[in-house]
């Protein structure tokens, strides 16, 4: 079905990094079955203290409290999609915020109510995008390799370098994928131990040096052991990850460098593993010159960083325009993908007065 006229939807985006709620209003607009697009506003609107450390407790909360946070965030989607500099919009598309991924239990919980979005913003509101692949035995991640093949048709290879890195690879007609493990969210945590909400450049890892028996430790954690796909939650990092990193008895730049080497090698792996010249690298991580050094130096694949607000709100981006895919009532997620039964349209919609 080719579109008649331009679309503009917002995209709302809340990562594991909890950096804040990233809004784009992107026009969408197909020729000749293929889609153009234009990022006509974005921005990101960082968490209070007080929001962060809710989410941050949030796989533990009572279940009254968790439905207060889906209350609120759902609030604040709403009020970042109204700060956005005006113009036309027809619909909103809501990631929200992961609280548990745990597909191999048949579930996934992100919390942004849409019912919210849609009353503060008065627009069709898209989200809970997961859920369907996931009831279909999918991962329900990652999803934006429907949107990368539809929007960047000259690419192959995209690496996201956020809270979780993650890559795909669209190859001969067929879309491929998996969550390479974490990455901002370790650093972040680090980070914000010295004092700093995340390690700007890389910076303080770089005072540091490997601690290899850290290293070896981190690489041997089981879930790199899995097959694609898969995908990861922040459950498995404070299980699995976060004690082995918050070991005192290191000093902290020392283990800023080594989780930096880490994630570094994991993503310089995937890359070799696909065998792609070159891999469009984003997300929060893409500012961290050390790791984009460092994952150049484990892989031969060429890394491309986009100029303007790509780094940072590609993601925002993709899921406007899978919001916009279920909104008109076309798959929005690939079974090729997650490993679900089929290709399928996810999403509720929440539809104005």
């Amino acid at each position: 079905m080719t579109m008649d006229r331009t679309m503009r939807v917002i995209g709302a985006m809340s990562g594991s990094s909890l950096d804040g709620i990233d809004v784009a209003r992107c026009a969408f607009h197909q020729d000749d079955g293929r889609w153009h697009f234009t990022v006509e506003a974005a921005l990101t609107v960082p968490y209070a203290e007080d929001v962060r450390t809710r989410l941050l407790r949030a796989a533990d909360a009572t279940a009254l409290e968790l439905a207060r946070l889906h209350r609120d965030i759902g609030r604040l989607i709403g009020e970042a999609c109204l700060r956005l500099p005006p113009g036309k919009v027809d619909l909103v598309s809501s990631h929200g915020h992961t609280v548990f991924h745990q597909p191999g239990e048949g579930l996934t919980t992100q919390v942004g109510c849409g019912a919210r979005i849609a009353a503060i913003t008065g627009l069709p509101v898209v989200c809970d995008l997961r859920s369907k692949d996931v009831a279909l035995g999918g991962q329900g991640a990652p999803l934006v390799p429907l949107g990368e093949r539809l929007l960047f048709p000259g690419l192959h290879a995209f690496v996201n370098l956020g809270g979780i890195s993650n890559i795909a690879v669209h190859r001969g007609g067929r879309s491929t994928g998996h969550d390479i493990g974490p990455c901002n969210q370790a650093l972040d945590v680090l980070a914000r131990e010295g004092g700093q909400p995340y390690d700007a450049g890389g910076r303080m890892a770089r005072a540091g040096r490997v601690d290899e028996d850290l290293l070896a430790r981190l690489d041997a954690l089981d879930f790199y052991r899995l097959p694609p796909p898969r995908s990861l939650g922040r459950e498995w990092f404070d299980a699995a990850m976060r004690p082995l990193i918050t070991d005192a008895r290191i000093a902290l730049a020392d283990r800023l460098r080594t989780v930096t080497e880490h994630c570094a090698r994991r993503v310089g792996a995937a890359l070799e593993a696909a065998g792609m010249d070159r891999a469009l690298i984003t997300g929060g991580g893409a500012h961290n010159d050390l790791l984009v050094e460092r994952i150049g130096a484990w892989t031969r694949t060429g890394l491309v960083r986009p100029e303007g607000g790509l780094i940072d709100h590609k993601e925002a981006l993709v899921f406007a325009l899978l919001g916009l895919l279920r909104y008109r009532g076309e798959p929005n997620v690939l079974a090729s993908v997650t490993g679900a039964a089929h290709d399928s349209i996810g999403g509720a919609l929440y539809l104005p007065n």
